[in-house]
């Protein structure tokens, strides 16, 4: 149980994490849409790899941490889909798009999962973000 004991180091890892994987995807993001060339310079995509795949190995440890069962913790499988969402969005954002726009409607699309992902871990809900809802009475 003494591994617990690093769980709070973990998760602010994990957080920090995250705000650097967003910051640089918003970033890069933003540099495409005004047809800048540093977002697609290997240095930069090396850099969002790195950060990425720390983030990736946080949530797994934390996961494994805290033992959570998808079955029991229906809010996690949505938090997992909305990351495969925004990995797929952010793809196609940066560099698969094949017009301006579809790479805005891509890069749009990827902050909105953004925004889902972190209200979902934070509220523990399916819901995320409109799980205020529930709360004022207007879902299930």
């Amino acid at each position: 149980m003494e591994w617990l004991s690093q769980y709070p180091a973990l998760k602010s890892a994990h957080m920090a994490l995250a705000g650097a994987s967003v910051g640089l995807f918003t970033a890069r993001g933003l540099g495409v849409q005004w047809r800048a060339a540093w977002p697609l310079r290997a240095g930069v995509r090396r850099a969002s790899v790195l950060i990425d795949s720390l983030l990736l190995a946080a949530g797994g440890a934390l996961w494994a941490m805290l033992g959570l069962s998808l079955a029991h913790a229906p809010w996690l499988l949505v938090k997992l889909a909305l990351i495969v969402a925004y990995i797929v969005l952010g793809s196609f954002a940066l560099k698969r798009a094949r017009t301006p726009r579809g790479r805005g409607l891509a890069f749009a699309g990827a902050l909105a999962c953004v925004l889902a992902i972190v209200a979902t871990a934070l509220t523990h809900d399916v819901l995320g973000p409109l799980a205020p809802l529930r709360a004022a009475g207007w879902a299930p």
